[in-house]
């Protein structure tokens, strides 16, 4: 917050600017104005919040200059300095809008105490006005959305769109809802949300619209006096956007209407329309004029089907596999019906047929354990990569069907633990125990989480760090040669990770035990 002192007296000026630390109260101290003269022609520019100012000066005096920068800054906060107990001048000082009114003779704490009072009911008008514009903010947000969910608004709500939305024209002759989303700035949410926020602040700039930022996109509302609206320009400015942002858009338009009660209508379709994002190749642009034929394709998988995918989890062939998904993902988005919920309806029903034969298998193995939680659930990618998501998935369960038709489900893993705590003084890789079992690392990396609970990284530290415990407090061996002994060289990262686990150092956990 900035702060101006104003006198003729150089004695004054100085002794204010340096007696009193400006800097440690939370001010900016402005080099100090000679004249009310000087300050007028500076306050444009500098702005201070806040002018302590004498009354009387060669020139102008305090009063006048009071008056003149109320004009220039009505919220500025004024402190008048005086060598007088005349109460004219305080009646007069406080007629022009003076804030405070003190002697030259009070003290610096007196002095500092009318700044700090003058410092608080700025701040206290900045909150009011935030809280103000928040609660407008969400008061337009929430019309916006009304407008385009119900579309028929009461009155009062209707006089209130020429204020909080005035780029939709109620007499408009023509109407369209599009809903924008970006990527490219990486998944981080953060990133993401910096990055829908910058495309709205452009989309404002560079259209005549209004727009509403959202969790994962932006709604953006056109209102033409034309009867048509040129989505292709709309595109062009879009994609200048795309370009000077470095992102892709991804644009999903209803269709245009004519009333402004139907824009209900045209972000229902554009809704419809951005649920084909990524789908089927679609990345630029898609219009509910392109996808209206889309009523949904087939959504459950067949007898013959189902028994396809059984013979071929059965013999464990991955190639055969991976064949039959491209077959059956390139049938489906051939169908012009198709929609990306129909789509993944049938794909959900393929993954269903597997998990019931899966748990046939279990029960007739005599195996107790329900299916793990990650095979129960429709792979995420499953509208931007669908065969690749639908083979992972199905490949997984081809492994938990090998795995239990070999019997050794439980016992490799077991070998593999007892191999590890057999070798926690050697740099043991995770590669070195799949060989020892006997199995590819991918796979054996996969079952050992899931059987364990842990990655193989957080097992073996854990048991070194168990290891360690049982050293530290049955043996006189140094830290040094305990960390050794439990694979770590470092001792000053054993000492690190020992305390993280244990929540002691090797030290504080070897005198309590």
């Amino acid at each position: 917050m900035k702060i101006l002192i104003v006198d003729d007296e150089v004695i004054i000026r100085t002794g204010l600017s340096t007696v009193i630390n400006w800097k440690e109260l939370g001010f900016e101290l402005l080099t100090p104005a000679a004249s009310a003269e000087e300050a007028i022609v500076r306050i444009p520019d500098e702005r201070p919040h806040i002018v302590l100012t004498d009354i009387r000066m060669t020139g102008k005096d305090g009063l006048e200059l009071t008056a003149e920068v109320k004009q220039l800054l009505p919220d500025s906060e004024i402190i008048i300095l005086t060598g007088y107990e005349d109460f004219s001048y305080t009646q007069q000082a406080i007629r022009e809008g003076v804030s405070d009114y003190l002697l030259k003779t009070s003290p610096p704490k007196e002095i500092i105490k009318a700044a700090m009072k003058a410092k608080q009911r700025i701040l206290n008008r900045w909150a009011a006005l935030k809280q103000g514009h928040i609660q407008q903010t969400a008061f337009r947000d929430s019309l916006l959305e009304r407008l385009v969910t119900e579309g028929r608004l009461d009155e009062q709500s209707l006089a209130q769109i020429p204020q909080l939305l005035p780029k939709v024209h109620p007499d408009a002759k023509s109407f369209q809802a599009l809903i924008i989303a970006a990527s490219g700035w990486g998944d981080d949410t953060i990133y993401a949300n910096s990055l829908h926020f910058a495309v709205e602040n452009m989309v404002r700039e560079l259209l005549d619209c209004e727009t509403l930022l959202r969790k994962d996109c932006v709604l953006l509302i056109l209102s033409r006096h034309q009867a048509v609206i040129d989505l292709y320009k709309v595109k062009l400015e879009l994609d200048r956007i795309s370009r000077k942002l470095k992102c892709k858009l991804f644009i999903a338009a209803g269709s245009c209407v004519r009333e402004l009660r139907d824009l209900k209508t045209s972000y229902a379709e554009a809704s419809f329309a951005f649920t084909f994002k990524g789908f089927a190749g679609r990345e630029d642009l898609v219009a509910y004029d392109d996808v209206k034929g889309c009523v949904g394709g087939r959504t459950i998988c067949t007898q013959e089907e189902e028994e396809q995918i059984i013979s071929i989890l059965k013999n464990g062939n991955a190639v055969e596999l991976r064949y039959w998904v491209n077959q059956a993902i390139s049938a489906q988005l051939a169908d012009p019906a198709v929609t990306p919920s129909s789509f993944r309806t049938y794909s959900n029903s393929v993954i269903i047929s597997g998990h019931r034969w899966l748990e046939r298998v279990m029960q007739s193995l005599g195996e107790e354990e329900p299916l793990p939680e990650q095979l129960l659930q429709q792979p995420a990618d499953m509208s931007v990569q669908p065969d690749e998501a639908l083979y992972k998935h199905l490949h997984t369960l081809m492994g938990k069907y090998q795995e239990m038709a070999a019997g050794e489900r439980v016992t490799y893993i077991k070998r593999a633990m007892a191999y590890i705590c057999d070798h926690l003084d050697k740099n043991l890789t995770l590669q070195q125990v799949a060989k020892h079992v006997h199995l590819n690392p991918n796979h054996f990396s996969e079952v050992f989480k899931r059987e364990t609970g842990l990655t193989y990284i957080e097992f073996v530290t854990r048991e070194r760090i168990r290891r360690a415990m049982k050293l530290l407090s049955q043996s006189p061996m140094k830290i040094s040669e305990v960390a050794r002994h439990v694979g770590y060289e470092d001792v000053k990262y054993f000492s690190q990770l020992f305390k993280k686990v244990s929540g002691k150092t090797p030290s504080e956990y070897r005198i309590k035990n």
